[in-house]
């Protein structure tokens, strides 16, 4: 392995061949904690969004997404880069881009662990106090999820993969149990609600009036946005990206990273779309409507069919797999964050960090002292929601998933627009670049992350709920644009003061010596 520069300092590296195509797959997956976006998302999209086209919201995310894995899965069998949207942005749009890029990231990756802390709390408080009359602070089930993270970090990655792919089969067996038991069952109350998977229907605002599911012979107007539909089906992908911050890790990561990135994206989309329909379905869309209208009973259009078709035992097996779930997606998170500071400290662009954060451990090959730093930050995040009585639900988990999706989809953006650029305005590796793989696809797709993001910014009082008002929320996007500004100023000041040290910022890649020798800003 080469260095980026010969200026570079001696980085260490991540533990090789660590991890295949199946280990890759199962971690970012877990990220999107399916059954946690199933049963979270679904309801929200079907009550306030575009109600029975919820479904097809799935579907029209599953498209677009896709059209951007194709970019980046092209860009991954070039560029090999642990600090994934760093390595790309800064080899696409340049280091100074690609450092705020890369501060953007790790913020998302640092306060999504602290958000799914908080839901994983939540759950294992209610499941506990519920079926054992367990009863103590949510905050010691956060402390325990954030100290077992730490240990799994410490050690081999691979031991990370098998726990959560444990997790991760188990949530997708149980959904996939009760989408098998509607479709046999020959459908649900009100017919297969097929219009639920036309692609136009995913832009329907709902409108109208169902029948109150509390009081007989009453009804209840309903009303919602197709822009938060659309934005919660999106949500539901957080994450997936992460498959390429693997690649020095997993075997033959130029094949696998590739073949990771669009089976997390294609297959987890496809799941979502006959999930989300059978549980429409199997409720029945009027039903289900109504329901998701009270938080209480959201959660109902899946538990119904789960229940009727499956039995009672499995819902308590739900409440167990929702607690599991979000402990997974944390956990993957948690190695997703100590990547990227161990990717940035391993630069060494402030004197002592390739020494400390940025090194790896001398056995066992894991970023071990970076994932103790991330650690202590989601530490104080949570005993910060903690000590000031807020709900680790209702504010812990949505406020910093909302900030954390603030500073990724700009990032996902920006690393559609450099994959256009590596490929037709840099012209590097010309025999990859296609026209549409490689320009029209990622364009679509940047396009559609910057609609995102705009959804996200018209609805995220909604998406807030009644933690809009925190201050923390309202601090929110002045946290993204102060830390994406940091980046750009600190690019700027080494490209100015310390050239030497501006010339390694991103370029810390496997097999890289074809990529410094095209650079056009080395040249």
């Amino acid at each position: 392995m080469q260095e980026a520069a010969d200026s570079a300092p001696q980085v260490q590296r991540l533990k090789a061949n660590a991890v295949g195509l199946t280990g890759v797959v199962f971690m970012a997956v877990a990220t999107a904690a399916p059954i946690t976006a199933m049963i979270g998302n679904v309801p929200i999209a079907v009550g306030f969004g575009n109600g029975a086209g919820a479904p097809a919201g799935y579907l029209v995310a599953t498209v677009i997404l896709g059209l951007f894995a194709l970019g980046y899965s092209a860009m991954s069998k070039h560029i090999t880069s642990t600090g994934a949207f760093y390595g790309f942005i800064s080899h696409g749009l340049g280091r100074i881009v690609g450092m705020a890029a890369g501060a953007l990231t790790t913020l998302a990756y640092v306060v999504f662990e602290a958000a799914l802390v908080g839901i994983f709390s939540f759950f294992a408080t209610n499941f506990f106090t519920n079926h054992m009359g367990i009863e103590i602070p949510w905050v010691w089930y956060a402390l325990t999820m954030l100290v077992v993270n730490s240990i799994l970090t410490y050690f081999d990655v691979n031991l990370t993969a098998k726990v959560l792919g444990f997790f991760l089969v188990t949530e997708i067996l149980i959904l996939t149990a009760m989408t098998i038991s509607v479709i046999g069952s020959g459908g649900g109350p009100e017919g297969w609600s097929w219009s639920s998977l036309n692609p136009l229907s995913a832009f329907d605002s709902l409108s109208g009036v169902v029948a109150d599911p509390v009081h007989a012979g009453s009804t209840i107007a309903v009303a919602g946005s197709a822009g938060i539909g659309l934005f919660f089906a999106f949500w539901s992908w957080v994450g997936f990206e992460s498959t390429a911050m693997y690649g020095e890790e997993s075997r033959n990561p130029k094949k696998i990273i590739p073949i990771a990135t669009m089976v997390a994206v294609l297959g987890v989309g496809i799941f979502y779309v006959i999930v989300s329909w059978s549980a429409l379905v199997g409720t029945g869309p009027s039903r289900a409507i109504a329901l998701a209208q009270d938080p209480d009973t959201a959660g109902d259009m899946f538990f119904i069919p789960i229940e009727e078709h499956l039995g009672h035992w499995s819902l308590i097996l739900v409440e167990f797999l929702m607690m599991t779930g979000s402990y997974a997606c944390g956990m993957a998170f948690h190695n997703c964050a100590a990547r990227y500071i161990y990717a940035i400290g391993r630069e060494d662009l402030v004197p002592g960090m390739s020494k400390t954060i940025g090194s790896s451990h001398p056995k066992h090959g894991s970023p071990h002292i970076a994932g103790f730093v991330q650690t202590a930050v989601a530490t104080v995040i949570v005993l910060f929601f903690f000590f000031s009585d807020r709900n680790p639900y209702t504010q812990l988990y949505t406020l910093m998933a909302i900030l954390g999706t603030t500073a990724i989809l700009i990032v996902q953006a920006l690393a559609a627009f450099s994959c256009v650029s590596y490929f037709h305005v840099l012209k590097m590796h010309p025999e990859s670049a296609n026209w549409f793989r490689t320009f029209l696809a990622p364009l679509i797709g940047g396009v559609g992350m910057l609609g995102v993001g705009w959804l996200l910014i018209k609805n995220a009082g909604f998406a807030a709920g009644d933690a809009a008002s925190d201050i923390v929320f309202k601090l929110s996007p002045w946290v993204v644009g102060v830390i994406g500004l940091s980046g750009l100023v600190f690019a700027l000041w080494t490209r100015r003061f310390a050239p030497a040290k501006y010339e390694i910022i991103g370029r810390v890649v496997l097999d890289d010596s074809s990529e410094r020798d095209g650079d056009p800003e080395l040249a």
